[in-house]
């Protein structure tokens, strides 16, 4: 464990490294100039280039990428150009937000995809099988803005149950945050969901069909031991990576989502950025995400080990 431990590790920092020169790369492709959209109507040429002074524009690309990673390094992601606040406190404003939004999607996709998937696999070929891949299917198939909306007519317009829209921290109300989430949360949660069921579903089959699943069986072990204590410790790897990339995925931002219920997260973060050209903001929420991605593969990596023990050897 620990020297696999530390091989993932030492993978990070050329893997980090290439991140941040594709990150910086890209960045650059944007169109307009960031120093123009600062420098307000006026355009007075005077303002415009003190602004590429105080932000290194006026500098050659390869100088520019080096004052940002020597920052970034040091803990400092710039500063918002349009904002004039540090990108690092927008990213601490924004990341609780989109991170508790993610945990509870994740809560439900897993919840409902894996007990989905399981009992469909137990019970294939039977009308529970169909009915179980037919929601599998509608869950994947919804858009997430459809579905938003529906679920606002219905628990917010209609029964008033929820409220509409809106974020409120769970440090100041812990019951309210979790009213203006649970409906953004299963909408992101629904299509993931749907995508584990079948990935369990097919894991387990190939499960219960092998050798040490019949050889259980002829032991006379009950089912319930057979399959949740032999055949879903085995089906858990390839669900292992699909959350983590999926859990990732959330991490970066669900813009539709939180723009239907007005949740102040990554996405719309990200989006006001690339729209007020504003490269650090950009950058360094982008940077944050791919970390979050390689983070939780070695995350992943550690789960197939705990999952299955063979794979220690």
């Amino acid at each position: 464990m620990l020297a696999l431990l530390g091989r993932r590790l030492v993978q990070l920092v050329p893997t980090l490294f290439f991140v941040s020169l594709i990150i910086f790369g890209l960045q650059q492709l944007l169109p307009g100039d960031p120093a123009l959209a600062m420098a307000g109507e006026d355009k007075d040429p005077e303002v415009i280039a003190q602004i590429r002074a105080r932000y290194h524009l006026d500098q050659p690309i390869p100088v520019q990428y080096l004052y940002w990673i020597r920052g970034v390094l040091s803990g400092d992601l710039g500063q918002s150009i349009r904002l004039n606040v540090p990108v690092l406190d927008l990213i601490a404003q924004k990341l609780p937000v989109t991170l508790q939004l993610a945990v509870m999607a994740m809560i439900f996709a897993l919840a409902i995809g894996i007990t989905a998937g399981i009992v469909s696999a137990v019970a294939k070929g039977t009308w529970v099988d169909y009915l179980v891949s037919v929601l599998s299917l509608v869950g994947i198939s919804t858009p997430n803005f459809w579905l938003g909306i529906m679920l606002i007519f219905v628990f917010a317009v209609t029964l008033g149950w929820l409220p509409a829209s809106g974020y409120v921290s769970p440090f100041e109300d812990l019951w309210q945050s979790l009213a203006t989430t649970i409906m953004p949360a299963f909408v992101l949660g629904n299509a993931i969901a749907g995508i584990l069921m079948r990935h369990t579903r097919g894991a387990m089959l190939q499960a219960l069909s092998s050798d040490y699943v019949r050889t259980a069986r002829a032991k006379g072990l009950p089912g319930r031991i057979v399959v949740l204590r032999h055949a879903m410790r085995n089906a858990l790897t390839p669900v292992i990576t699909l959350g983590a990339l999926e859990f990732g995925t959330l991490l970066s931002g669900a813009v539709l989502t939180e723009q239907i219920f007005t949740i102040p997260g990554f996405g719309k973060l990200i989006v006001d950025a690339v729209f007020n050209r504003d490269y650090a903001v950009v950058q360094g929420v982008v940077l944050v995400t791919a970390t979050s991605y390689i983070v939780l593969n070695l995350l992943a990596d550690i789960g197939y080990v705990l999952a299955n023990p063979r794979l220690r050897t």
